[in-house]
């Protein structure tokens, strides 16, 4: 059966939100329909296990019976039959599981509430992520969300299937994303938050190539997409690389750390829902690393992320006092405007010997600094990294394919043990022509995503795409890494994107104001 398109999961998933609306201030929408999404995607999913089960025992009916018997007995839950247990059983055992909640006709509210309670205290790691919210909830005597709309949206979530086969693996980080993209056009305001465009994901997981049981980490994990793209690399590569079939092969071991509560709980629905090994922790990465070996940060095979570009208020402090040493001498503080090479620190510092990485990062992050008179701290960093050879490629994105900024973002690939025929050279990948038009957004097709992914691992040079660029050339060109600078796309195309320069100018600025109030300062002091 074909997964969902993208624009159909849209539409059901904006479809619901209209059902409420006027309900609820339409950022909290959200906050009803994802649990709810979850829930029904969890009962798909158990319907998908039942069915599989009935196939060998004869019936459903026997199925429910075995599979609610084998998980009270099973000490181990990663042991049992099923991977989690849904107590909803229809009075028709042919019945899909969520018809129990479908089919609720009064004290609605109070029946999803319990319902959800019920599957929480079955399944221990569910508490916490899918009994956050009473939909009983009254404010001042009223009900929040009155059984009527709560009735239209929980039939506006049955229009779908959310099976395994039905629709692609991060459904409920798109899902969110979505709505927080909806929800701030209407207020016109920024969504504020950054989701990886899943072809990104693609390349990115496909270049790092996984093997069964690494461990891989992502320290800004948001819903989890990332890791889930590293797990589906892994078992598509195992796939074809492997002669017997019925082999299985390890596991990933997955880690995130996510700093906002809601996005928390869907990283760990995620890993539930793919039966994935791992561990989602909830804090501020920058600030208090969950992840630690006798102070120092763990270390770990791969490391993927997309965090919150050029990110602000951290403090040259935040550096210098640093208690798991992520910020080395010679590099250090990157600079107030941004923590974009901050960030790249941490990944680096997060892996292991042979470690590799690949984070995304806003376009100026690659050229901050280069051709400019005095020192600019960004390209310090930058330069440190290069200098140290850790850098392998540079993959410059097209415009408009993230939802909250129409601008490229570039890929940045780290290797802390490159072969030998690699060092001393950086391959940047100038992938700007590579997208399809989209409506609102652009897209990598597939046959993109294996020309980008395929040009990445085998270091190929292709004409108007790619080159491989030693670091005497970078030297020269004063540590400036972008692909748009080196890899020219048309004829007409001899200038850098108007978007990297005014980022430019906009630091230069900055300085040039820190600057102008130090001399001050030293003016006022001898009396001038």
């Amino acid at each position: 059966m074909p997964k969902n398109t993208d624009k159909s999961l849209e539409r059901w998933i904006w479809d619901a939100a209209c059902s409420i609306r006027g309900a609820k201030d339409a950022p909290k929408y959200k906050d009803y329909i994802l649990p709810l999404v979850f829930t029904k995607r969890l009962c798909d999913v158990f319907d998908d296990e039942v069915n599989r089960i009935a196939k060998e025992v004869g019936s459903r009916k026997k199925a429910f019976k075995l599979v609610k018997a084998d998980w009270r007995q099973a000490k181990d839950k990663k042991r049992a039959m099923v991977r989690f247990y849904i107590p909803l059983l229809p009075d028709d055992p042919e019945q899909p599981v969520w018809s129990v909640i479908r089919k609720l006709s009064d004290q609605i509210g109070e029946g999803v509430t319990t319902h959800m309670r019920a599957i929480a205290k079955e399944n221990p790691l569910l508490q916490g992520i899918i009994d956050r919210v009473d939909f009983n909830a009254t404010t001042h005597g009223q009900r929040d969300l009155d059984d009527d709309r709560l009735s239209n949206l929980i039939e506006a979530i049955s229009t779908k299937r959310l099976g395994l086969d039905d629709v692609e693996a991060d459904i409920i980080g798109k899902s969110y994303e979505y709505l927080i993209r909806k929800f701030a056009e209407g207020g016109g305001q920024s969504a504020g938050e950054f989701y990886t465009p899943p072809e990104v994901g693609t390349i990115m997981s496909r270049v790092l190539q996984p093997e069964p049981g690494m461990e891989i980490y992502d320290p800004t994990c948001g819903s989890g997409g990332l890791l889930v793209k590293c797990e589906i690399a892994m078992e598509e590569s195992a796939q074809k690389d492997k002669k017997d079939k019925k082999r299985t092969v390890a596991p990933l071991k997955l880690f995130g750390q996510e700093f906002t509560p809601e996005t928390w709980a869907m990283a760990n629905m995620n890993m539930i829902i793919h039966d994935m090994q791992g561990q989602i922790e909830i804090g501020d990465t920058f600030k208090n690393p969950k992840f630690r070996n006798k102070g120092k940060l763990r270390t770990f095979d791969r490391v993927i992320a997309n965090p919150m570009w050029n990110q602000d208020w951290f403090t040259e402090a935040d550096y210098d006092n640093d208690e798991p040493d992520r910020f080395p001498a010679g590099a250090g503080f990157p600079g107030k405007s941004s923590a974009d090479w901050g960030w790249v620190q941490h990944m680096h510092a997060s892996l292991n010997d042979k470690g590799r990485a690949a984070v995304v990062l806003d376009t100026g992050a690659a050229s901050r600094g280069s051709g400019n008179a005095g020192t600019n701290k960004e390209k310090t960093v930058r330069q440190w990294f290069v200098d140290h050879d850790l850098i392998e490629s540079v993959l410059y994105l097209p415009e408009n394919l993230f939802y909250n900024t129409t601008a490229p973002g570039i890929v940045l690939f780290l290797n802390k043990a490159k072969p030998k025929e690699r060092q001393g050279k950086l391959l940047l990948v100038n992938a700007s022509q590579v997208f399809e038009k989209g409506d609102p957004k652009n897209f990598i097709p597939d046959d993109g995503i294996r020309r980008i992914a395929d040009t990445l691992i085998g270091w190929k040079e292709e004409d108007k795409l790619s080159r491989i660029v030693d670091h005497a050339e970078l030297k020269k060109n004063d540590y400036n890494i972008s692909p748009s600078r080196y890899i020219h796309t048309s004829d007409a195309e001899t200038y850098r994107p108007v978007g990297e320069i005014v980022e430019e100018l906009e630091v230069i600025e900055a300085e040039a104001r820190e600057t102008d109030k130090a001399l001050r300062g030293i003016l006022e002091r001898i009396g001038v």
